[in-house]
């Protein structure tokens, strides 16, 4: 057999992988528009979208264009991005740290955002809907670029400190917001207290078009940015020194890749709260089915997060109407279970 022939009999994974993943996100997508308190058979849905998309949205009863168009499609479309962006930064999280307990919330940056939202709910003055839905994100963003600037102090590439180091700092920084959290939780009146909780069980229920639109370039250049690195990630994985030898700058790449993960966590957690486990659990389900080149992991964990999310947001709206429940909540029942089983299954964490 031709090396050109034992290639593509390799990548018929990969491939087969995406376009599967790929195809179920869509239809996900596409069924999740219409499954609600509010429930739009697919024909409707469909003629809604292709009528918006024409220009002759003045066809279509009104009602059916609100529920589809301006509450449904912009939340779906960012728990897609958002559940790419989740899965991705763990993927590679992981190859950094080579460590299989590593999560996007692992450097801090979650903390970070974290506790930049609940400051700004509790010490904000009464606001309108409208501006306080862009404030808490501001301050949730804020917050990670502040836990970002803090790790970079404190184990920065400059400094050749190697990964657990890094690890560490992360731990102690995101710690350290996780106490900033609980003091203004704890603070926090009746009205505010009910905002926290809801915020850090994370939900789509806030995105907008204007949020979508403002969110949706920063992941999707992180997620092509994180999948280009592919080639590195897979030297990493050998460990640092192996990287080296092989003409690996691992400084630079290190840096690159805590900087993109900042930015993709950061967006995520600013608009949409705490989703929890899906950068631990779809890399680890997506190894074992594909194996660990990140040419396949990456893209493949990035439908596979984009599609968890969406069956979760489905979930979350469907099952105590009018009520929403926490999409955190749905995220964390699947990967509770599966971190103990890969805690106890781990033969070593590599620090």
């Amino acid at each position: 057999m031709s090396v050109a022939a034992t290639e593509h009999v390799r990548r018929a994974p990969t491939i087969l992988g995406i376009t599967t993943g790929a195809a179920a996100l869509a239809a996900a997508v596409f069924l999740s528009i219409g499954i609600g308190p509010i429930a739009i058979n697919p024909i409707t849905t469909f003629h809604v979208i292709a009528t918006q998309m024409s220009g002759t949205a003045d066809a279509v009863d009104q009602l059916s264009r609100t529920v589809v168009i301006d509450l449904r499609m912009p939340r779906i479309l960012f728990g897609a991005l958002a559940g790419a962006a989740l899965a991705v930064s763990g993927a590679s999280l992981q190859s950094l740290f080579r460590n299989p307990l590593a999560d996007p919330g692992i450097i801090g940056v979650s903390g970070g955002a974290s506790a930049g939202a609940v400051t700004a709910i509790v010490l904000l003055p009464p606001l309108g809907a409208t501006a306080l839905g862009w404030l808490i994100p501001a301050a949730a963003f804020a917050g990670g670029l502040l836990a970002t600037a803090l790790i970079y102090f404190l184990a920065r590439p400059g400094r050749s400190t190697g990964t657990a180091r890094l690890l560490l700092v992360g731990i102690a920084i995101g710690s350290g917001f996780a106490a900033i959290t609980g003091f203004f939780t704890f603070a926090a009146d009746d009205d505010e207290l009910e905002t926290i909780v809801f915020w850090q069980m994370g939900s789509l229920g806030s995105i907008d078009w204007a949020k979508l639109a403002l969110a949706t370039p920063a992941l999707i250049v992180g997620i092509a940015i994180m999948i280009s690195l592919h080639r590195r990630l897979d030297m990493l994985s050998l460990g640092e020194r192996q990287a080296q030898h092989l003409g690996l700058n691992v400084m630079a790449t290190r840096g690159l890749v805590i900087t993109i993960t900042a930015l993709l966590t950061g967006a995520t957690v600013a608009f949409a709260g705490t989703i929890g486990f899906i950068g631990l659990v779809v890399p680890h389900i997506v190894r074992m089915a594909f194996g660990p080149r990140h040419r396949a992991v990456l893209p493949i964990s990035a439908v596979t997060g984009g599609l968890l999310i969406v069956i979760a947001d489905t979930l979350s709206r469907t099952i105590a109407p009018p009520s929403e429940v926490p999409i955190g909540l749905f995220t964390a029942l699947l990967g509770a279970p599966f971190f103990l089983w890969l805690v106890i299954n781990s033969k070593q964490v590599k620090m």
